[in-house]
């Protein structure tokens, strides 16, 4: 939480200043090893069987988990403040990769680190008046007992099908998010050849 915090304020204008394309080929790359990672799971081949990739001796010692969970906190935070993606998606593998946690575990913490900045920026939006809270109030009164459903499933699935269903779906973000760089790459090659010596310039 405190990590988040700092990264969502001071982070996001350090992260901006990072090429937007090796941030979202960093994003990719942990979207596809987290898909790997839980299909594997489910069929019982994971090469690490559930266990994080930082030794459990490191894990237990506080001198390593403070610090390296502020780090993790200001660069999520900063990482989705500054491009606008939602926090679990890189929270969840981060969990799950380095500190073992199961999936429900890794989600539900997931969660309680961006409650306090959910309430903090409606607070904000609300003394702006930058949210409208009739509508607000009528999206929760569907949103609460769809959480809470949602959590129920979770909980009841069997863990490889729950593997199975948040593998896929990390595995459609990363190939949507490939299918967006690539299709905005041709446009760019595509406004290159047009602004050529010798060519009329033509709108794409």
């Amino acid at each position: 939480m405190i990590g988040g915090r700092l990264g969502a304020i001071f982070g996001a204008t350090l992260i901006l200043r990072v090429p937007n394309r090796l941030l979202r080929w960093l994003f990719v790359a942990v979207l596809l090893a987290t898909s790997l990672k839980l299909l594997l799971d489910a069929v019982g081949a994971d090469p690490l069987q559930g266990s994080a990739v930082v030794p459990s001796s490191l894990i237990a010692n506080p001198w390593f988990t403070v610090p390296v969970s502020l780090a993790l906190g200001c660069v999520i935070g900063a990482w989705s403040a500054g491009m606008g993606l939602g926090g679990g998606l890189l929270a969840v593998p981060v969990l799950m990769l380095l500190f073992g946690t199961d999936l429900p575990t890794a989600e539900g913490t997931s969660l309680l680190m961006f409650f306090p900045n959910a309430i903090v920026g409606t607070i904000v939006h609300a003394k702006q008046g930058t949210a409208d809270m009739r509508i607000g109030t009528m999206l929760n009164a569907g949103a609460v007992p769809g959480a809470v459903g949602g959590v129920l499933v979770a909980l009841a699935l069997d863990a490889r099908i729950l593997s199975v269903l948040f593998g896929v779906f990390a595995l459609m973000v990363a190939v949507r998010e490939l299918y967006r760089m690539g299709r905005e790459s041709g446009v760019r090659r595509a406004r290159s050849v047009d602004r050529g010596p010798g060519r009329t310039r033509t709108t794409v």
